[in-house]
């Protein structure tokens, strides 16, 4: 079986100069923190206390054991046959990850045609905004009767999905009669939170009510695709074990100590040092394949949340050698490059521009696709188009576009894919997971945290009322209203 590669010949100096190019010298000063990183990152995961503690259980997410497996494609298979649309709830990679499986694994334009989509529900996702007209709009057109609704939140507190939530299991309620509980499934916390505990008291009542599956211990929304998402795949009929099994393989080849036959070692190395040395701080990634933009979506969150980070990591070690990971507050970095997601070609006609003769200060990733699902030739004579396939053109474009970034010497790289299937894209998102970690340990911070996200969570919730706030966040945000000057508004 093809392997997916790693092309990075336009990140270094003999093709984009040493201004803006990495050099041998660049990689040979990085060999300690390689060995380190490698070294730290090997010896986490072989600690299960360590892997959950810290936030590092996806790294086993692909060696779960069948008959968890087995169990999921039964639920997907049940829910796709009486039901002809699943409404799934959640925000961050609660959402994205769900929704970059759907565009790369299903059909395109899955919702609108029976045949394409195997006569397997429609699916939608909401919960991941607060914008009322999304939802309102759903659900005054769906029927509430042929709707089975999924609710993913760790705690069942995050707003904007627990809004939804709330919304969805009123129209349920009036729509579906006595039993509409049997039509809502969680996926929360094993233990703990306001979601856990209504599952358990729905769940005593009728045990058909509220079913659920559990949110693993040590993985984290953006880590949490294999975990949270399988559900999912289940009920559009993707085969979990094919995307397991190139997560799988692919963890073998991240394992490597040797950066040099570690693809996603040397994809953070490169990056880190174009971002901490040759000032490219912006991270374009840009796949050519209109099903694989809503993985982009899921990288930026992966990347931005995972190493976008004030502080460095301080890291505390037991005699047992039990590792706690705190804010290292005598020494603020501010880090992490700044991820933007675009799509092959589209994209070609707006944000190329800039990426070509704007600021040098972007390194971009193509993700290349050798062979798609489907070909269309152009029948038309006479033409320069004449007898092309879309294959060969879309593959020419990116070749071209690569052409344009190298004669303005900017720095590129290109992820080859050799079909989107599921194998291979369980492959991909593990690679970018192993890389995002790698990263992390690269950049000394904590890639498993996200305490930038707390601060709007903890404004709206102070705003709301919710108990149990720290009285000196409540302080912090009183103390500190926004200031608006009506001079300034016009």
């Amino acid at each position: 079986m093809k392997e997916i590669k790693f092309d990075f010949n336009n990140m270094l100096s003999i093709n984009v100069g040493n201004v803006h190019g990495v050099e041998k010298d660049d990689l040979l000063e990085m060999a300690k923190d390689i060995s380190l990183g490698h070294n730290h990152l090997r010896a986490l995961a072989q600690d299960s206390r360590n892997r959950i503690n810290l936030g590092l259980e996806w790294m086993v997410l692909p060696y779960q054991e069948s008959r968890v497996v087995s169990l999921i494609k039964k639920l997907g298979d049940e829910i796709a046959s009486k039901y002809h649309n699943v409404i799934f709830l959640g925000i961050g990679g609660s959402y994205l990850g769900l929704k970059a499986a759907q565009d790369a694994l299903a059909s395109p334009y899955y919702n609108e045609f029976t045949k394409s989509r195997d006569n397997r529900p429609r699916v939608y996702f909401e919960g991941n905004n607060l914008d009322p007209d999304t939802l309102s709009v759903l659900l005054k057109n769906l029927n509430p009767k042929k709707t089975f609704v999924v609710v993913i939140s760790k705690s069942g507190e995050t707003t904007e999905t627990k809004a939804a939530f709330i919304s969805v299991e009123g129209w349920l309620k009036k729509g579906a009669g006595k039993n509409y509980g049997r039509q809502i499934f969680a996926i929360t916390d094993p233990d703990s939170g306001s979601l856990r505990k209504r599952v358990t008291r729905e769940n005593a009542k009728d045990s058909l009510s509220f079913r659920s599956l559990p949110l693993l211990k040590g993985v984290g929304g953006r880590y949490s695709e294999f975990n949270m998402g399988l559900l999912h795949l289940a009920v559009i009929g993707v085969d979990i074990n094919k995307v397991f099994k190139g997560a799988k393989d692919m963890e073998k080849k991240c394992s490597s100590a040797d950066y040099a036959k570690n693809p996603a070692y040397m994809y953070a190395l490169l990056h880190t040092i174009l971002y901490k040395k040759k000032s490219k701080p912006l991270a374009i990634m840009m796949p050519f394949a209109e099903g694989l933009k809503s993985t982009a979506d899921w990288y930026v969150q992966l990347l931005a949340e995972s190493l976008g980070k004030k502080f460095r990591r301080k890291i505390n070690v037991s005699r047992d050698g039990v590792e706690e990971w705190a804010k290292d507050n005598s020494s603020i970095v501010n880090v992490g490059r700044t991820p933007i997601p675009c799509r092959g070609t589209g994209d070609l006609h707006s944000v190329q521009q800039n990426n070509i003769e704007g600021q040098n200060d972007k390194v971009v990733t193509f993700i290349r696709v050798e062979k798609f699902n489907s070909e269309i030739r152009i029948s038309a004579k006479g033409d320069i188009l004449s007898q092309k396939g879309f294959t060969e053109l879309i593959k020419l474009a990116q070749e071209a576009t690569e052409w344009a970034l190298v004669r303005e010497l900017r720095p590129n790289c290109t992820i080859i894919l050799p079909e989107v299937s599921a194998y291979y894209w369980g492959a991909l998102l593990f690679f970018f997971q192993m890389a995002t970690a790698f990263e992390g340990e690269l950049l000394n911070v904590n890639a498993y945290d996200q305490p930038g996200v707390e601060g709007y969570k903890n404004y709206m919730y102070s705003k709301l009322g919710k108990p149990g706030i720290p009285k000196g966040i409540v302080e912090e945000i009183n103390n500190n209203p926004l200031k608006k000057d009506q001079n300034y508004i016009i």
